[in-house]
């Protein structure tokens, strides 16, 4: 018989992944890049969640936002609240360092169906984050919380944080920390990033989705490359909050992650 809290995370995960894939929608970048990554209307979170939470699978926020907007998402999406940042702002050589943002207490508080935490494996403050991930995982285990752990190579010893060895190495870390979902980075290809979900073994990697690409249809091929490599998806923000359509353009995200359509003809749900 299992555990009420295994049943639980279950369960949630269940709604996280609907099909065994999801597109997640992205939206701490306020905190982590500042104002500047939002234009005109954007810079109200409002006016983007109102158009994407009946097309994206669940939703990423930071407490004080999911607060502030829960009356916009509340009972139509699910929500991933994550509980670690960082500022631009900080001196540059602590830029590798995320603080906490929440508790996991606000996550069950907010009624959330996973909570998120980012570890920069390779960062001089790698100890740090590592002891703040296990806080976060103990605490997230009593409740039957999922853990969404972004897990992202970075720091001085990295020449090259996309290419595959480094990203296998940093989902190899999130496995054996005991990641129930992992964020990472793309690496290419679609013969590398299978290389990368091998590593995962059977824990669902989903695609960082990064800056915005020069088109909504060059983002789209590299989702398709994704899930050809056996990815259960991609968490993305400024891919579709920076679209001049967002529902658009997450519609047309969404038809590649779970209808596996042809990027040529998912991005004509974007209109």
């Amino acid at each position: 018989m299992l555990s009420y809290a295994a049943v639980g995370k279950k369960i949630r995960l269940g709604r996280l992944l609907p099909d065994g894939k999801s597109l997640i929608f992205a939206f701490d970048h306020g905190v982590e890049h500042g104002p500047s990554d939002f234009s005109g209307e954007t810079i109200n979170p409002r006016k983007i969640l109102e158009k994407i939470v009946d097309v994206v699978d669940a939703i990423m926020l930071l407490p004080g936002m999911a607060n502030i907007t829960s009356d916009v998402w509340a009972g139509k999406v699910p929500l991933i609240v994550k509980v670690t940042s960082k500022t631009s702002l900080r001196p540059e050589d602590a830029r590798l360092l995320q603080s906490p943002f929440g508790w996991v207490e606000d996550v069950v508080a907010l009624g959330a169906e996973a909570v998120a935490a980012t570890v920069y494996w390779g960062s001089h403050y790698e100890d740090s984050m590592l002891r703040q991930w296990f806080t976060v995982k103990r605490e997230a285990e009593k409740y039957g919380l999922p853990c969404l752990q972004l897990s992202y190579p970075r720091g001085p010893a990295i020449k090259n944080m996309y290419d595959v060895e480094v990203v296998r190495y940093g989902v190899r870390a999130a496995i054996e920390s005991g990641a129930d979902l992992i964020k990472t980075y793309y690496t290419g290809s679609t013969e590398t990033f299978r290389e990368v979900v091998k590593t995962a073994a059977g824990i669902p990697v989903l695609m960082s989705g990064g800056a915005k690409a020069k088109t909504l249809l060059d983002f789209l091929h590299v989702v398709k490359s994704v899930m050809d490599a056996g990815g259960q998806g991609v968490v993305v923000g400024r891919n579709i909050f920076q679209h001049e359509n967002p529902k658009g353009a997450a519609k047309a995200i969404s038809a590649v992650v779970h209808e596996g359509l042809d990027p040529e003809e998912a991005v004509k749900k974007a209109g």
